[in-house]
């Protein structure tokens, strides 16, 4: 499927983004959750960025999939999930 880019505020810290689309006339519906994450929060805070990502991943709610991870800086990464198709 391709994506189309939908511009949203910028609010900082954690947002819950609804999205009703038509295709071919279709309703559709998605959901996403932005969250920021702490990298002092990490188990291993001063260890390897990648492995506090894999940890956020494998410890985060089963119904969300990762959909992207955003540009990090010195004390967060945003992390966005979209909600799985049941």
């Amino acid at each position: 499927m391709g994506a189309i880019a939908i511009n949203i505020p910028q609010i900082t810290g954690e947002q819950d983004i609804e999205v009703e689309v038509r295709i071919n006339g279709e309703k559709k519906s998605y959901n996403y959750r932005v969250e920021v994450f702490h990298w002092a929060d990490c188990e291993n805070p001063s260890g390897d960025r990648v492995d506090c990502i894999r940890e956020i991943l494998a410890k985060y709610d089963a119904d969300w999939e990762l959909y992207q991870i955003g540009m990090p800086t010195d004390e967060v990464v945003p992390i966005t999930f979209r909600k799985k198709r049941k």
